[in-house]
């Protein structure tokens, strides 16, 4: 299975790489949403894009909407990482595609839960 972590810190990308390639994802990783389409158009599309979601980036937004429209006839699952979701920010990604979300800081037990819960495991 192929995953896409969007991610703006190198630290955490890789932390999510080891966490996804632990589990047996072929894992790609991008900084930003524009950078994450274009590995996308490149590399095809991906079972898992695991997204460090922040609210006040527009961006995070818009990146989920035009993924999940480019990818409404795949199985492509949209995950969000969030270290303080608002529920009013939430409910607005999950209206763009979102499938779910992981609480920050989570544990290896929760991310399992999580892949398990959207059929990834």
């Amino acid at each position: 299975m192929k995953a896409l972590v969007v991610e703006k810190l190198s630290t955490m990308r890789s932390i999510l790489r080891r966490m996804l390639s632990m589990r047996g994802f072929d894992v790609a990783e991008a900084e930003n949403g524009p950078q994450a389409l274009d590995i996308l158009r490149r590399t095809g599309t991906a079972d898992l894009v695991l997204v460090n979601w922040i609210p006040s980036e527009i961006d995070n937004l818009d990146f989920i909407t035009q993924l999940r429209h480019q990818a409404a006839h795949k199985t492509t699952v949209i995950m969000l990482a969030a270290s303080e979701p608002g529920m009013r920010e939430l409910h607005a990604a999950f209206i763009a595609g979102a499938d779910d979300y992981l609480m920050m800081p989570f544990t290896s037990l929760q991310m399992d839960e999580r892949l398990a819960r959207a059929g990834l495991t």
